[in-house]
């Protein structure tokens, strides 16, 4: 029988500590082109940008700009679930590094 990872409660979706330990690489915010924005656990190779269990940052819910996010969500922030994203590095115009810690019980 195969564990849940993730739960969603009052339209938040909660993901199981274990479910995340697999993810070593760090959490960055990132915006790519056409201004699209996800946050998830970056990962390198070569030119190739990989993210997983990543959200799209939908609605930054921020006052003072996108950089509040890289201590974890707000209250008003919305994300949507995204999988894995895949992009050439050329794709990324901006990344910031994100407290892995905040940001885990979100992606």
């Amino acid at each position: 029988m195969n564990k849940a990872t993730s739960m969603t409660i009052d339209g938040e979706e909660w993901v199981r500590a274990d479910s995340i330990a697999d993810h070593s690489g760090e959490v960055r915010i990132v915006i790519g082109q056409r201004g699209w924005v996800w946050v998830g656990y970056w990962a390198q190779d070569g030119e190739t940008v990989t993210l997983s269990r990543a959200k799209n940052i939908r609605k930054w819910g921020t006052t003072q700009g996108l950089g509040e996010l890289v201590d974890g969500p707000l209250g008003a922030t919305v994300l949507d679930p995204a999988g894995t994203v895949t992009m050439h590095i050329l794709g990324v115009v901006a990344t910031l590094h994100a407290d892995r810690d905040a940001w885990a019980g979100h992606l």
